[in-house]
This record gives C-alpha cells, sequence and structure tokens, in this order.
C-alpha cells in the first residue's frame, strides 16, 4: 500500500497520477488534517482515508507531501513507527534526508528519499528530481521514479543540488507563466486583443520547448536560427540585454535556491 500524507495540490497530482497509472483505489490511501478533505478525496477518487499512525504502520511507500514547515509535525506523529522495510518519499522543499531520518529515529535506518516535482505533475508533465537519504539504495530510487514517472520525467541528482534544482524546476513554471504574462502585456500594448495574445504566445512557448526537447540543440543555436542580422529579433534581444533580463534570471533563481534553504531552516 501508498500512503500519501498531506493531500493538497502536489499531494493530489501525485494520487491521481498513480491511480491513472493503474494503480488500484484501495491501494493508495490518504492522510488528512481536515475530515471533510479526506471525504471529498475518496468520494473524487474512490481511495481509503487513514490516519498517520494506521499509514505509517501498514503503507509499504509514506509520500509525505506536507509544506516544509509542517514537516516536524507530520513526522512527529510517525516517529517509531517506520521501519527499514518501508521507503519514505519527502516532497518538501529545503527538508534534509538527514533530518527526516533522525526524526523518524537514527537507529531504525529507514530509506527516505528526496523529491521535487513541480505542478505540471497536474497534466503529466512534470519534472521531478529524486535524492537519496543515507539508508536508500538504488532499489528505492528505482521504485521512487516507478511512482513518479506517471506524472512525467524524473532525474536523479546529489541531495547538494535539490535546493538549486527546487529553485530551477520546482519554481520554474512560474518563471515561464510571468514570461507568458509580460509577453501577452507587449501585445496587447502594440494593440492585440489578449486572447488573440494569449494564443500567439503559448503557441510560441509551446512550441520553442519542444525544439529544445526533440532537437537537441542547444538554446543557443535555436536562438540564432532566429535571429536575423540586422533583424526584428536581435533588436529585441538588445533590449533585453540593456535591461539586465539575463542577470535578473539568474539572480531569481539565487533567491528561489536561498529561500529554499530558509524553508529548512534547522530542519537539516
Amino acid at each position: 500500500m501508498i500512503a500519501i500524507i498531506g493531500v493538497g495540490k502536489m499531494g493530489e497530482a501525485l494520487l491521481s497520477g498513480l491511480l491513472r497509472a493503474g494503480r488500484p483505489a484501495h491501494e493508495v490511501a490518504v492522510v488528512t488534517r481536515r475530515p471533510e478533505r479526506g471525504e471529498e478525496l475518496t468520494a473524487r477518487y474512490g481511495v481509503p482515508v487513514a490516519s498517520a499512525q494506521d499509514a505509517a504502520k501498514n503503507a509499504d511507500t509514506l509520500v509525505v507531501a506536507v509544506k516544509p514547515q509542517d514537516m516536524a509535525r507530520a513526522l512527529g506523529e510517525i516517529a517509531g513507527l517506520v521501519g527499514p522495510a518501508q521507503l519514505v518519499i519527502s516532497v518538501a522543499a529545503g527538508i534534509t534526508t538527514a533530518f527526516i531520518e533522525r526524526s523518524l529515529q537514527p537507529s531504525a535506518e529507514v530509506p527516505v528519499v528526496r523529491a521535487m516535482p513541480n505542478t505540471p505533475a497536474l497534466v503529466d508533465e512534470a519534472m521531478s528530481v529524486i535524492s537519496p537519504g543515507s539508508f536508500a539504495g538504488s532499489g528505492h530510487l528505482d521504485h521512487a521514479e516507478d511512482l513518479l514517472s506517471p506524472v512525467g520525467k524524473v532525474l536523479r541528482l546529489p541531495e547538494a543540488q535539490q535546493d538549486a534544482a527546487t529553485a530551477m524546476s520546482g519554481s520554474g513554471p512560474a518563471y515561464v507563466y510571468y514570461l507568458v504574462e509580460a509577453m501577452v502585456d507587449a501585445g496587447i500594448l502594440l494593440g492585440m486583443p489578449r486572447q488573440a495574445a494569449l494564443d500567439l504566445v503559448i503557441q510560441a512557448v509551446y512550441g520553442a520547448a519542444t525544439m529544445l526537447r526533440d532537437s537537441g540543440e542547444h538554446p543557443v543555436i535555436l536562438r540564432e536560427a532566429v535571429t536575423s542580422p540586422g533583424g526584428t529579433t536581435i533588436n529585441a534581444i538588445r533590449e533585453l540585454e540593456k535591461h539586465g533580463v539575463r542577470a535578473a534570471f539568474l539572480a531569481a533563481i539565487e533567491a528561489a535556491r536561498d529561500r529554499g534553504r530558509e524553508l529548512g531552516g534547522g530542519l537539516s
């Protein structure tokens, strides 16, 4: 059995992905703080609701998808109940596997995998980054990847790179939406109807991302293919450079990385 502790947007995305991938509903339990939320999930997906303690005793895999500030409380509810035959997958920014292992009981040697999916999990296009804790082996990583692959791609990285991955990939969709918003506003400024501007920008972003994925070309090569000498694109690029857009992205992603570390706080 798989138990998901904390079924907010990300937890529900993982839940729905598991069920779409063919996992029987009775094999996936949910743990919620509010009874009405549990009733809602049961009505929507047919999954059982369990207490944190029952989930810890009976589940082969525990997916802890609570907010970082709630992690200590959630782990406290299952401490001492989880053993080395189980797997804990953490989906919380900034929370290290070492903290989770200590919280659950160091002597138990519980395998922990730290994971960071992003919100395109809702449409099965997530990018999930996974890292093993001290007691997790390749088999545990394989299992975590099997659980996450129904909602998108999975990449294995050392845990030391998790905060950076969270800043780039976990927060990444927000940067794209921000860029789309700005481009749509530019279209409106130029006299275009909002919906037409949005349609144009969405397809431009989708097409560019597809070319990046499928061509295997470096983004510089693809950008240069659009940038004709003395043309419209090079003038636009000049303005972006003049306004420090590249530097702003570097600073923004670094700030997101730093905030992830802050969210972990002393939980490391």
